[in-house]
């Protein structure tokens, strides 16, 4: 491993990966979108603070903590097998270190934004910590694992966009199921692309105890009831503005295609494209919801 490579900020970013943020950036900033209406919300520096916690922080503490518990089976599988913990580049005492700050940090940083968002951060702290670790650890309790990451996803971070602007409890429930079930469908087959390691560490995920076609099965089934939730709100004119209609009708389709087609041997490649074609309608949507 190069000197570079070796360096704590290099190894800390490595742990954090930042290809993960957007996860959580996207929704909590279409949260702000339905919530104030506008592009931007009123309060830029709160929401810039509020970026910071729902992407490096966050995603810093729970994917260390996560990693700690998931070495076994990170040994085992070649998409981690560059990992800091799995290499040796960061001791198990270094991350938990790393951990503890970037948790302390979440909830610092969150009070800047309000004290309500401090409630959602520590949430998330405790929803991460359930999923990873014993004797919880809900990662290796099928059906579990799948709905704390789309209850975070899908629906901790929109809101959390949203009471940037407004009070959480005004958020509407319509695109928290949306939200939900689109998560759902996106994390579902992750654990496909895991099932060798996890099934020689013997964590039982969603795609271990159902298997990779029961998995792609239910997938499918959870993204298109999305797609046809959010036709249902739009011909009522309920959340998703009734224009949007038609061209749902056409879209909707062919974005159902594109999961079917992409989710038969799913990669994380595969799945960040089928997220990026799914940026699409909600680009329309946002317009839209905005004009």
């Amino acid at each position: 491993m190069t000197t570079l490579a070796r360096r704590p900020s290099v190894l800390l970013m490595a742990v954090a990966r930042p290809w993960f943020w957007p996860v959580s950036w996207a929704p909590a900033y279409l949260g702000t979108v339905l919530a104030g209406r506008a592009w931007l919300p009123d309060d830029v520096p709160r929401a810039a603070v509020a970026l910071l916690v729902l992407g490096p922080l966050i995603w810093g503490a729970v994917l260390a903590q996560n990693d700690l518990h998931d070495l076994d089976s990170d040994r085992a599988n070649p998409r981690k097998a560059n990992a800091p913990l799995v290499t040796g580049a960061v001791s198990a005492a270094r991350l938990r270190r790393w951990y503890a700050l970037m948790a302390v940090a979440s909830v610092g940083a969150a009070l800047v934004v309000g004290p309500l968002f401090v409630v959602g951060v520590g949430g998330v702290l405790v929803l991460g910590w359930a999923y990873s670790v014993p004797p919880l650890r809900l990662k290796t309790r099928p059906g579990w694992d799948v709905a704390v990451n789309a209850l975070v996803v899908g629906l901790v971070s929109p809101v959390a966009g949203w009471s940037i602007t407004r009070e959480p409890w005004q958020f509407p429930w319509q695109f928290g199921v949306i939200g939900v079930l689109f998560a759902a469908a996106l994390y579902v087959p992750t654990t496909v692309t895991d099932l060798v390691a996890d099934t020689g560490a013997a964590d039982t995920t969603f795609a271990v105890r159902f298997g990779a076609r029961v998995a792609y099965a239910i997938g499918l089934v959870l993204w298109v009831s999305a797609l046809v939730f959010s036709l249902v709100c739009a011909a009522f004119d309920v959340l998703v503005p009734r224009s949007t209609l038609v061209p749902q009708l056409f879209m909707a389709p062919a974005l159902a295609g594109v999961y079917a087609a992409l989710t038969v041997r799913p990669t994380i490649t595969k799945l960040a494209v089928v997220s990026l074609v799914f940026g699409i309608p909600t680009i329309g949507f946002a317009m839209a919801y905005i004009g």
